[in-house]
């Protein structure tokens, strides 16, 4: 009779890899400067080498395999850009807000999908991703954003509706690099994190609220913790 020989779980290294990847940010936001600038940079770089292989992909054609690696190019250009922006003009106050939402949209959407669960949003983009999901990760990111808007000035109504708006952002930037795999034929972005897969598959939502602030900060000026219409 032959044994049958379960597959290893990847929790140990995906729980490793995790931990590491949160101490190097961690680090490098709290010192900013040039080493900020530097793990910026470093990271850019991975994501658009994933990018490329992405888009090499994506299109049989030069014209096209251009196009989509000018679109990353801008894409991904800003969003890093901003992040960097960011610390600069408020310290780590807007970083960690940035992220802060993004993680609360994740968290609120695995918890609200896996006790509601229901309809699916795009099951042939993303099978796990459901509206009760994504109403968690708005509702999560709506209180994130008001109780931090709350302690560095009085409430605002626009404070949770920013934060359930970037929520909804973050998730179109999952199911934007969803639908890009998916159209490549490959799983994961990259091997670059063990257990975790490519830099894209970890910041997709991320880059997306990043180049969505970027355009509001466009249209808003933040000036001392307060943000104003230019």
């Amino acid at each position: 009779m032959e044994s049958i020989t379960k597959p290893r779980s990847d929790l140990g290294v995906r729980t490793l890899s995790g931990i590491a990847m949160m101490l190097v940010a961690t680090v490098a936001i709290l010192f900013g400067g040039w080493l900020f600038r530097i793990f910026v940079i470093l990271v850019a770089v991975g994501l658009l080498r994933e990018w490329f292989r992405l888009a090499w992909q994506l299109s049989s054609d030069g014209v096209g395999r251009l196009l989509w690696a000018a679109g990353g190019i801008v894409y991904i250009g800003v969003a890093t850009a901003n992040l960097v922006a960011l610390r600069e003009i408020s310290e780590m106050y807007l970083v960690l807000t940035v992220i802060g939402i993004v993680i609360a949209t994740d968290t609120g959407a695995y918890f609200a999908g896996r006790t509601f669960g229901g309809p699916k949003i795009a099951p042939k983009i993303s099978p796990s991703k459901t509206w009760s999901g994504l109403a968690g990760g708005m509702l999560a990111a709506a209180i994130l954003a008001s109780a931090v808007g709350s302690h560095f000035e009085a409430f605002a109504i626009w404070q949770p509706l920013i934060g359930a708006g970037l929520a909804v952002v973050a998730q179109a930037g999952d199911f934007f690099e969803s639908w890009m795999k998916r159209r490549a034929g490959v799983k994961d972005s990259g091997s670059l994190i063990p257990g975790h897969g490519g830099l894209l598959d970890r910041a997709d939502g991320l880059l997306a609220v990043l180049f969505a602030v970027a355009i509001l900060l466009a249209v808003v000026h933040f000036d001392a913790g307060v943000w104003r219409l230019s």
